[in-house]
């Protein structure tokens, strides 16, 4: 077993569960803003927000026009009339407020804490990333949290984990795991850096065939049966 001395976690989806925090986010952003809330406006949101954050991954548009950009396209959908701008910025703050934990990650972090150093390395944006975790019960688990927009690049990007390295005084590259939940920004991308990966894959998708990892689990829990 590798002496790791570092663990990388992913924020969304791997310690947060951001799929909640999102839908409540978007329902409370309608409320505040006076405007009637759709269910069906979720999913299309979802949409919407998944094509963009993966044209940010590659680097094609920043994080403010994402930002602006997702509920212009909302709203050119469902034909509302209302500023993009000033709901972008309500739906942030419902956002930096959902907190709320994937199952098992504190138990799991609470375990580590004993023989490793955890970071937050993760693509999202620093309003709602630095203020959740301030508000989480994990906060005094985490030593480190790496933000791509604070940075100027995103997870694949090699240049976004020479940050998350120098962060942290350069570890050798053999003493950090990075465990997440998106194959391409997390596995691929930590991969393609040298670094040993874990893949959290609680929906059990196919793993595909490269590149290959070093550990693969379904629930949080099962890192401690690998790490102690």
């Amino acid at each position: 077993m590798p002496l790791y001395q570092w663990l990388f976690f992913d924020a969304d989806g791997t310690l947060f569960d951001y799929e909640r925090a999102e839908a409540v986010a978007l329902a409370q952003a309608f409320q505040r803003s006076g405007i009637p809330f759709q269910s069906d406006f979720l999913k299309v949101y979802r949409r919407i927000n998944q094509n963009l954050w993966q044209t940010l991954e590659k680097g094609l548009i920043t994080p403010d026009v994402l930002k602006v950009r997702r509920f212009e396209l909302l709203f050119a959908t469902t034909g509302i009339a209302h500023s993009p701008t000033d709901f972008g910025a309500i739906y942030l703050e419902c956002l930096a407020e959902g907190s709320e934990l994937i199952d098992g990650a504190l138990e799991t972090l609470d375990v580590l804490r004993r023989n490793y150093r955890m970071a937050i390395v993760t693509n999202g944006l620093q309003a709602v990333q630095r203020a959740r975790l301030a508000r989480s019960v994990i906060r005094g688990h985490i030593s480190e949290i790496i933000i791509s927009e604070e940075i100027g690049f995103a997870k694949p990007a090699l240049e976004f984990f020479d940050a998350a390295f120098a962060r942290l005084g350069n570890p050798s590259k053999r003493e950090v795991l990075m465990i997440g939940d998106n194959w391409i920004s997390d596995i691929q991308g930590a991969s393609q850096y040298g670094m040993d990966t874990c893949w959290f894959n609680p929906r059990r998708q196919p793993r595909p065939d490269k590149p290959e990892i070093t550990f693969e689990v379904a629930s949080l829990r099962e890192i401690t049966q690998w790490l102690k």
